[in-house]
């Protein structure tokens, strides 16, 4: 590899002119060139651990005339033998280089890695420490099939690369752990407004949505007979049962308010959606209360199960921005509209229903209701007649 094509390489990972581009993407385009300034790559693996809810880590391989994959490592994986076993870990344990020519690659019987590394007449393996500027160290892998193996010139070419591509993934990282971390505790709406820029106080935008509003029943009572640990387990699954059904019909959970849940599904401007929006809620709506009345938690030998709650589903203007402190700012919704959700959320727990609507609900989504009268609603002036789904039958 001539001394040039290095300096053009390390110039173009370092210029950062590429928006827009995904990791896949400039990945695929690296070793592309590497290739074509005479590396003879076979395969690359990138490992990078993640600041993620239910990832340990995420790991993009590329392979010769096959592109990038990418696969998302779940906790645990950091203790598996194969992992134990792999070059990897010693990557991560002792940030240090390790090195595997052809003769310890055939050798090798301890990491199931060597196992389809002989399957691919791979003759070298060198995995090098990934380092941030944090202290975090991470990991690229280089393989061939090259009689040979490396030379010492590619050797020195690919640990000189290391630093620029660190500096690149560690920013890429840092961006998707923002908006990861962002889509998991405000949603993905809120997040992408946060991105934007969205982030002073009293910087609001009015939109109109249908609001999901909902409450587990007896909820006191199983706080009260189980372990706290037990009871955050219960709520996780609890939660589950709707936030999966409110994410694959186009909501979006805004907060969880002890085992309450507020989420909103967008409708567009002028209400021209309102029906297929709503469709889609009671939809959602239906598919969490099967999920509720199917669930079962164990306790000790014990199972408990005949889980409840309740769901209000109204239509209306929210204020969706920012609202706090000075220093300590939520992402949320206000008004009215929510106001008088969590008031017929009430009304469906008093009528021992599941699910009920708002007339302006039950308009915009006109089959399968049934008119339940009409009620006062504390804090407001005006009574609210309130609707329930006929396939539903009231439970003590």
């Amino acid at each position: 590899m001539r001394l040039d094509d290095l300096k053009d390489i390390s110039a173009w990972v370092s210029a950062g002119e590429r928006n827009g581009v995904t990791p896949e993407v400039m990945m695929q385009q690296l070793c592309e060139r590497l290739v074509d300034a005479g590396v003879a790559l076979w395969r690359v693996g990138v490992f990078v651990r993640t600041l993620h809810p239910q990832m340990f880590g995420q790991s993009f391989t590329w392979r010769r005339g096959e592109g990038v994959t990418v696969y998302a490592a779940p906790f645990g994986i950091e203790q598996d033998e194969d992992f134990l076993t792999s070059p990897l870990a010693v990557v991560h344990a002792e940030g240090r280089e390790v090195r595997y020519r052809e003769a310890e690659i055939a050798a090798d019987t301890r990491s199931s890695f060597f196992i389809d590394a002989r399957a691919e007449f791979m003759t070298d393996y060198v995995a090098m420490p990934l380092r941030f500027l944090n202290g975090e160290i991470h990991a690229v892998s280089w393989t061939t099939t090259a009689p040979g193996g490396f030379s010492e010139a590619e050797i020195a070419a690919l640990r000189a690369l290391m630093a620029p591509v660190a500096r690149v993934i560690e920013i890429l990282r840092l961006e998707r752990t923002a908006t990861a971390l962002l889509d998991t505790y405000v949603g993905n709406r809120a997040g992408q407004r946060i991105l934007a820029g969205a982030i002073r106080r009293g910087h609001t935008e009015t939109m109109s949505a249908a609001i999901w509003l909902s409450d587990m029943r007896g909820f006191t009572r199983l706080s009260d007979m189980l372990p706290p640990a037990d009871v955050v387990e219960m709520l996780n699954l609890y939660f589950d049962c709707q936030v999966e059904p409110i994410a694959a019909y186009g909501g979006e959970v805004l907060k969880f308010m002890g085992d309450g849940l507020l989420a909103v599904f967008p409708i567009a401007e002028g209400g021209t959606d309102a029906a297929e929006v709503c469709g889609r809620v009671l939809a959602a709506a239906r598919a969490s209360r099967a999920r509720v009345a199917a669930m079962t938690f164990r306790h000790g030998d014990a199972a408990i199960d005949s889980f409840r709650f309740g769901l209000a589903l109204h239509v209306g203007e929210v204020l969706y921005g920012n609202i706090g402190g000075r220093d300590r700012l939520d992402f949320t919704c206000i008004g009215p509209a929510v106001n008088l959700a969590a008031r017929l959320e009430r009304i469906a727990s008093g009528l021992n229903r599941t699910i009920v609507a708002s007339e302006t609900f039950a308009a915009a989504a006109p089959k399968d209701w049934i008119d339940l009268g009409e009620f006062p609603i504390a804090g407001f002036r005006h009574t609210e007649r309130v609707y329930g789904l006929a396939d539903e039958t009231p439970r003590d």
